[in-house]
């Protein structure tokens, strides 16, 4: 989470609770601290269920590619990626 995060005591939330939950549903989470360190942040459900879905960068890249339909799109990889590599052999290695 980023610094810039609004950041409020464990006790300033408690009277502020209600409104707190709304800011976070509407996409701004808030940090809350314990004397004055970071121990819990509040975010709304949706982005909770984002950030904590199974399968890691395999999964939320296929599922990229599947809403943007990849394969539909006029774009050849090895034309866009040829010049992106260094093909030359290196430096020599003595092992």
């Amino acid at each position: 989470m980023s610094d810039f995060l609004p950041q409020y005591s464990i006790a300033q939330a408690r009277d502020k609770l209600t409104q707190l939950v709304h800011q976070a549903e509407q996409g701004n989470p808030v940090e809350l601290t314990r004397r004055g360190k970071r121990v819990a942040v509040i975010l709304s459900a949706i982005e909770y269920d984002r950030l904590s879905q199974k399968g890691g960068f395999g999964k939320s890249l296929a599922a990229f590619r599947e809403r943007l339909e990849i394969e539909k799109v006029d774009i050849n990889p090895d034309e866009v990626f040829r010049d992106v590599r260094d093909r030359s052999p290196g430096r020599e290695v003595i092992l």
